[in-house]
């Protein structure tokens, strides 16, 4: 299944009181990597942004004059994203605007021709207790987000896609490049054999240890929500 990070930015927080999508930004993600595919698009809303809502993005009014209306870029928007697994942090949020956007224009809603993921979700199960915003995030897991002094729904689907594949636990490399520059690296690594051993003891794990160390395998396994490979062995 094809991943596609999302995020949207709107007028303001309730499509039911009339608020509208202004902005829609799509990153696919292939074999753990993000490619160069991604759809993204600005969107007139018919209506004000509101002023708490400007602060946040920086979209302004008069930015999204002469920009197309929902439904002259929904097909091309559904195209995009049909089948895929759409990967959205705080789902609910995104979700509820796009599938009043679609209705609006009698188109099925998202989660009809789409898988969706909540990454905010995934991190409140992952940290429990802790600050799980997408900013929270990047700082726990060493993302850089510096160039972020604003959200936009592109920039915040980058930022999404880096912090999804270190939740994880997969390779977050964005090109090739880095692949083969860490191959060549382990191929110039020098490999010292030790060619005798002698009197060396060997102390083998007691039942106390053993139990121990069963535990934290089922542990592990809990919290990455799959069995381990070392459980396996």
């Amino acid at each position: 299944m094809r991943q596609i990070i999302l995020d949207t930015e709107t007028t303001g927080l309730n499509p039911k009181q009339g608020h509208k999508i202004i902005e829609i930004g799509c990153i696919e993600v292939a074999s753990r990597k993000v490619t160069a595919n991604h759809y993204h698009q600005y969107i007139f809303p018919e209506r004000e942004v509101e002023a708490e809502a400007m602060a946040v993005h920086g979209i302004t009014n008069e930015y999204l004059a002469d920009k197309p209306v929902f439904k002259v870029i929904a097909q091309a928007f559904v195209d995009f994203v049909q089948g895929a697994e759409l990967i959205i942090h705080n789902a609910p949020f995104d979700v509820g605007f796009l599938n009043h956007e679609l209705a609006l224009v009698g188109m099925p809603p998202v989660d009809e021709i789409c898988t969706i993921t909540d990454t905010l979700v995934m991190a409140r199960n992952k940290y429990p207790g802790q600050r799980n915003s997408l900013d929270a995030l990047c700082k726990r897991l060493g993302i850089n987000n510096a160039h972020r002094e604003l959200h936009g729904a592109l920039l915040d689907s980058e930022i999404l896609a880096e912090v999804y594949l270190a939740m994880t636990g997969g390779q977050t490399a964005f090109s090739f490049e880095a692949e083969s520059q860490k191959e060549e690296t382990v191929v110039k690594e020098e490999i010292v054999y030790l060619q005798s051993a002698p009197n060396l003891r060997v102390v083998k794990a007691n039942d106390v240890e053993l139990e121990a160390h069963k535990v934290k395998m089922a542990q592990l396994s809990k919290s990455c929500g799959g069995e381990t490979i070392w459980s396996k062995l």
